[in-house]
């Protein structure tokens, strides 16, 4: 197993978990909150897929996926208070994962000759899809409309890998810059409690 199949697992596992949360702040029963766990975490890598034409998509042909999303549904279910006190940890796990998603779904994109700035579109959809499905369907603005820099700082970490890669570095060094930077770019943002400008329209 390669680091960035490692963290696509890692952040399957916590989209799973950050799904759940919401499912469970919406006093949803069990059943609604596995399906609001799974569509978080694989809603946008099937959006990805069913664009791109690769079909089955791709957690429907590793099994792990599918373990990976229970076990996130149960751990929150079971150890809810437990998880609550990990929100850094999780935040960390999480940004981790967009850029992950990020990478995988600009990497995929390109390998099939799509032109970069739809190559970029489809790492952005691979990274935040699941959650504007998680947030639609739990009856919520979706939160990269309206509050943190997160669909920017993914496309920002695009623009770095592409950048990097045509450069002529390796293919590490290219993951490894881009999930630096969309982590930092949310820590930044985050801590300093960083927005874009909301649009306004005066009569």
């Amino acid at each position: 197993m390669n680091l960035l199949t490692l963290f696509d697992y890692i952040g399957t596992f916590v989209f799973a978990i950050s799904g759940t949360l919401t499912a469970a702040n919406k006093r949803l029963d069990f059943f609604g909150a596995t399906m609001i766990g799974f569509v978080t975490a694989v809603g946008g890598g099937s959006l990805r897929d069913i664009m791109l034409g690769d079909t089955p998509v791709a957690w429907m042909r590793d099994l792990n996926y599918f373990w990976l999303i229970i076990a996130g549904v149960l751990v929150t279910i079971v150890f809810g208070k437990f998880v609550m006190k990990l929100k850094k940890t999780l935040f960390l796990f999480d940004t981790i994962g967009i850029a992950v998603f990020t990478i995988i779904g600009l990497k995929k994109a390109l390998l099939m000759d799509i032109n970069i700035p739809m190559a970029v579109m489809m790492g952005l959809s691979s990274a935040v899809v699941g959650g504007v499905i998680r947030d639609t369907l739990c009856n919520e603005l979706p939160l990269i409309f309206h509050r943190e820099v997160y669909a920017t700082a993914c496309i920002a970490g695009a623009l770095v890998y592409l950048f990097l890669n045509y450069i002529g570095l390796n293919e590490p060094v290219c993951e490894i810059a881009t999930v630096v930077t969309i982590i930092a770019i949310r820590i930044v943002v985050v801590r300093n409690d960083i927005a874009l400008p909301k649009v306004e329209i005066k009569e």
